[in-house]
């Protein structure tokens, strides 16, 4: 069996990726992606500590992570279409005003 600890450094492997991600790229589908991989190492510490625990409310609450992560993802992919039609461009720099 695998020791819960190699499941949480994977998780916090995982979520430095996302957190580097994040305030590196610039553009907005790599930011989406970034905050993917970090909600997904937050899904993998949930499930290691349901596992060792024998309890299934970590997996429960992974399913509301997920549910978020999709209406997250529909919301922002959205956003960036509209967006890309009315900047041409992705780039996070270009797009930080309200007003089109």
């Amino acid at each position: 069996m695998i020791p819960i600890s190699w499941y949480l450094i994977l998780a916090a492997v995982l979520f430095l990726i996302g957190v580097l991600g994040f305030f590196v790229k610039r553009n907005i589908i790599a930011l989406l992606l970034s905050v993917e991989i970090m909600l997904n190492a937050v899904n993998l510490t949930f499930v290691a500590f349901s596992s060792q625990r024998g309890q299934i409310s970590g997996q429960i609450f992974v399913f509301f992570v997920l549910v978020v992560a999709a209406a997250e993802a529909a919301v922002g992919l959205a956003l960036v279409i509209a967006m890309f039609r009315n900047r041409e461009s992705l780039n996070v720099d270009r797009s930080n005003l309200l007003k089109w």
